[in-house]
């Protein structure tokens, strides 16, 4: 889920005017802030997200839109001292209404992945950051266009990547830990994250295609799969 929270902090700067850098020190925080077995929890439910997405789509598109819901009424309600309260109805409104329109829902969420892997592409050839927006955009057409067109292009899109982040930042997070039980701790994970551009993009998009491929195997063995 963590790439809708990327794609709303990129609009979020878009619609503010502001040059969009790349946060890598939010990024770091969540790799850092992870214990073991939260990161072990990660990497066993992103397996499923990746590999079985498929399977419980509907389930994980109102989950992301629950989400996507809650964060945009606490900055709503955070306006009239109410964060609660919006944060609550933002939940309830978009978590029902993505059920009846669980088409657009998904071709949304496609988008936002295709906005996604566009955006670390730009990032890992070193291209400007502060016009990353545009690679954003790119991709969320790109990808838009290729989801509404293949339904099940959208749901193999939005869920490898998904699940992909989730086992990501569980190893880098469990290798983090190994690293500070080191005598003395090293900061080889630091480094590759801080200095190697193409280091997160890489790591993200190796397995969100080894899920695309996988998924579509599945889905087309699958005779009973009712999108």
């Amino acid at each position: 889920m963590e790439y809708m929270t990327f794609l709303a902090q990129t609009a979020e700067e878009a619609a503010a005017g502001k040059p969009f850098d790349v946060p890598i020190d939010q990024i770091w925080r969540q790799i850092i802030d992870l214990t073991w077995l939260q990161a072990v929890l990660a990497v066993s439910f992103g397996s499923v997200y990746l590999l079985y997405g498929w399977r419980i789509f509907k389930i994980l598109v109102v989950i992301c839109f629950g989400l996507i819901g809650l964060f945009g009424g606490m900055k709503i309600g955070g306006q009239f001292n109410s964060e609660l309260s919006g944060a609550i109805v933002g939940l309830a409104f978009l978590s029902l209404v993505s059920i009846p329109l669980m088409r657009w829902a998904v071709s949304i969420l496609g988008a936002a992945a295709g906005g996604i892997l566009a955006a670390g592409i730009w990032y890992a050839f070193e291209l400007p950051e502060k016009y990353i927006i545009a690679g954003a955009i790119t991709g969320i057409v790109a990808g838009g266009m290729i989801s509404f067109i293949v339904f099940r292009v959208a749901v193999m899109l939005f869920t490898s990547l998904g699940g992909s982040v989730l086992i990501v930042t569980g190893l880098l997070s469990l290798f983090y830990q190994y690293e500070q039980i080191q005598q003395p701790p090293t900061g080889k994970l630091h480094q590759l994250i801080y200095s190697q551009n193409w280091f997160l993009p890489v790591a993200l998009i190796i397995p969100t295609f080894i899920g695309i491929v996988v998924q579509n195997n599945f889905i087309k063995r699958s005779k009973n799969w009712n999108i």
